[in-house]
């Protein structure tokens, strides 16, 4: 075989090999449930690696996905971290990834991140019993949750994983409520673990203050929190956004209102078997 044809012939071999690799699948992980799965899609939509059926917005499923090179993979969200060496990137909503990194996991930095507008209106959110909306307890709560120094220790923290979304931050303590009439109260709180219970602990510091016991009980799932303080075992919550408690409420009825925003946690595409978008063709 003579050069040109050997010339030929690799760089006929190249090509195959190149469009193989264009038309390889790429699996990426997202949340099945409804409010975070388009939230999700509409990550990889906003950066050009997928398109989303007309119409499908905030139900948006993997069944409305235009592309010929990604398959969508839905996972519980709580699995995504531990299911990324299977995948070759997953959107994962960030408190699970500090989750993983508190126990240990080797997580990169996302690859991307949402813009400002698709986190914001998914701040996370205290929530109270209907009949305790307007209680002076709840009052207390929520000046110790937006305070100021809550809101240092957040930006101090989380390096941008978690943002403050409170934008008149208190001392800590609301002036209307008399505070020596609650003196001896304990509030019981339903959280997951990273960051609502690290946040909850600086808003525990300050209702201690005044003689208030914030009484932080960890849960690691996301289906007990909302009934706990429906049925009156928990005083309030602090680990959903509004869209989320609003599914809850619809689906089963629960009185559980929300009372105030602390935090949003921004989603982010991060690398399983891919440490960077060249795959993806960025």
């Amino acid at each position: 075989m003579n050069i040109r044809k050997l010339l030929a012939v690799v760089v006929a071999a190249l090509l195959i090999v190149s469009s193989v690799s264009a038309l390889a699948e790429i699996h990426i992980g997202v949340p099945d449930d409804t409010t975070n799965e388009a939230r999700a899609l509409q990550l990889l939509q906003d950066n050009g690696i997928i398109e989303i059926a007309e119409g499908a917005g905030e139900t948006a499923t993997k069944a409305d996905v235009i592309s010929d090179t990604v398959v969508i993979d839905e996972l519980p969200a709580d699995q995504l971290v531990n299911m990324l060496p299977d995948l070759d990137y997953a959107v994962i909503n960030s408190n699970f990834v500090l989750d993983a990194l508190d126990a240990g996991f080797e997580i990169n930095k996302a690859l991307l991140t949402e813009v400002e507008e698709k986190y914001l209106p998914r701040a996370n959110i205290i929530a109270v019993h209907s009949d305790n909306v307007d209680a002076d307890l709840t009052k207390a709560l929520v000046a110790a949750m937006q305070s100021q120094q809550v809101k240092d220790y957040i930006e101090n923290t989380y390096a941008g994983a978690v943002l403050s979304v409170v934008d008149e931050p208190t001392d800590g303590y609301d002036a209307s409520v008399d505070y020596a009439a609650l003196a001896g109260t304990k509030l019981i709180i339903a959280a997951t673990p990273a960051p609502h219970a690290q946040i909850l602990e600086i808003a525990k510091q300050i209702l201690a203050e005044k003689d208030i016991t914030l009484d932080i009980q960890v849960f690691t799932g996301y289906t007990e929190e909302n009934r706990a303080v429906d049925a009156g075992d928990a005083y309030a919550n602090y680990f959903q956004h509004q869209p989320y408690l609003d599914e809850e409420v619809a689906q089963n009825g629960y009185k559980v209102e929300s009372v105030a925003i602390v935090h949003t946690e921004p989603m982010g595409l991060y690398g399983g078997r891919q440490s960077d978008l060249a795959a993806l063709g960025k």
